[in-house]
């Protein structure tokens, strides 16, 4: 009789024991090759761009440095403010539409050869291969029991590693606060707890994601590797197996007596030891891929052995291997470039016509208006006036008013220090004997009082009249 249940089958590695498999460590086999070389100069010169910016000065100053509490980001020779925060959106923006416009053209070509993730993964997996030994010498230590030299060896590498993090750490901390100040104080002990926190929870975090988890973090933390494969079309250029020409696999001879022709692909493997996130790459496109083309280095070593075309495996197209003409130039791919070089013009054009000095009216809200003993109406103000430059400068204030109004209080001329902020009170007085006095729109001008500077902003306010 049927007990209504539906038959199960345990499909789990462990046979059952737990909910979750437990993730099998990979050890990656070294490989040279063009691409490894092109993936080795981007990762050095990633982590090389990381660690010595901060240490590059501008005008006697961090080159860049986000003084958050101060509110000012130094980026060379601009200062922005929180109130240029579009220029921020601006650039998140670009920056996003490069990385689609890439992605439909090459796939994950960043995540192989710019990532963050990919570069100290990669330099940490050289520390290891430089204390190990290669994979078969790694493999061989995993099994062997604790001795003095395994215990040497792995005691050195996790040394190293933490040296990195704690190199790359401290970095960070060093972009928020001024990096020559921050390691004498480091060493001195005369930091703040704050500073101290956040030095230690990125070495942390460099130690545990490029030492441990490493592919971990783009199979499962990384949001791209999720979203990325919407983007590809039939002509972006991917790491790809032919397997018209690889298939059927046969180990060893490609031709034995009694039996067809074998394809290319001998099945030695390599393909599969090399990748770092563990794939088999003829097994088709996988979301975890990260298009480092390390089995395309691998599997043009085997095919000049055995004397085949290289290009087994390589970056192609879908439409290439199915014998279709592929397109480089396509609506989706133009649509991204055009639309990112619009921003980048937006941007640069931003940039240039920026003014830096800010000018904000306040008016007494206690009081619209007073009238004088002599008969006259006034307005009081507040200017809330910053220069959003690095270097001094002097500026005039002058006012653009109907005929009866002038500005009789405040100070017509001042200097502002680089990023300093001034709060300036200023009165603006209608003469009833000049004509009738109404309420009407006023302007204050501020502009820099430097020979041919074109630093100018002005700022509307309300005349206020019974």
């Amino acid at each position: 009789m049927n007990s209504g249940r539906i038959p199960s089958q345990d499909l789990s590695p462990d046979g059952g024991s737990g909910l979750y498999a437990k993730r099998r460590r990979i050890q990656i086999k070294d490989v040279k090759g063009h691409y490894q070389r092109l993936r080795d100069t981007s990762v050095r010169l990633v982590v090389a761009l990381y660690l010595v910016l901060p240490w590059l000065t501008w005008n006697g100053r961090q080159a860049i440095l986000f003084d958050l509490p101060e509110r000012r980001f130094h980026i060379f020779g601009v200062t922005f403010w929180p109130q240029d925060f579009l220029f921020l959106a601006w650039a998140l923006i670009i920056a996003a539409l490069g990385l689609f416009f890439v992605t439909v053209f090459a796939g994950r070509v960043y995540c192989g050869y710019v990532c963050p993730q990919t570069a100290w993964t990669r330099l940490f997996m050289a520390i290891e291969q430089r204390c190990e030994g290669d994979r078969h010498q790694r493999l061989k230590w995993d099994r062997a029991p604790w001795g003095a030299e395994k215990l040497l060896r792995r005691g050195l590498k996790h040394v190293l590693w933490l040296a990195l993090a704690l190199a790359t750490g401290v970095t960070f901390v060093g972009y928020f606060t001024p990096i020559r100040e921050l390691l004498p104080a480091l060493v001195s002990g005369e930091v703040g707890g704050w500073t101290l926190f956040w030095s230690g929870f990125f070495t942390i975090a460099t130690y545990g994601n490029a030492g441990f988890m490493r592919e971990q973090v783009c199979l499962y933390m990384c949001p791209y590797a999720r979203f990325q494969s919407v983007m590809f079309d039939r002509d972006t250029l991917v790491v790809s197996y032919d397997r018209a020409r690889g298939e059927p696999r046969r180990r060893g001879a490609r031709k034995s007596s009694g039996q067809e022709p074998a394809g290319d692909c001998v099945d030695c493997g390599l393909c599969v030891q090399v990748c770092p996130t563990g794939i088999d790459i003829r097994d088709g496109l996988q979301y975890e891929c990260i298009t480092c083309a390390a089995c395309v280095d691998a599997c043009d070593q085997v095919m000049a052995r055995i004397g085949r075309p290289r290009g087994l495996i390589d970056y192609t197209t879908e439409n290439t291997l199915n014998g279709r003409r592929s397109r480089v130039l396509r609506p989706r791919l133009i649509g991204y470039g055009l639309v990112m070089v619009l921003m980048m013009g937006w941007f640069a054009a931003g940039l240039v016509q920026r003014v830096p000095l800010q000018v904000d009216v306040l008016r007494d809200r206690n009081q619209l208006y007073r009238l004088t003993a002599d008969g006259r109406i006034e307005n009081s103000y507040r200017l809330e006036i910053l220069n959003k430059d690095q270097q001094a400068h002097d500026y005039r204030l002058s006012l653009d008013a109907p005929e009866g109004l002038t500005l009789v209080q405040g100070n017509p001329t001042f200097t502002l220090a680089g990023g300093e902020h001034r709060s300036l009170p200023v009165t603006v007085s209608g003469d009833p004997y000049a004509g009738e006095v109404r309420s009407a729109t006023v302007r204050f001008r501020v502009r820099s009082s430097e020979p041919r500077s074109t630093m100018e902003t002005t700022h509307e306010a309300r005349f206020i009249a019974p």
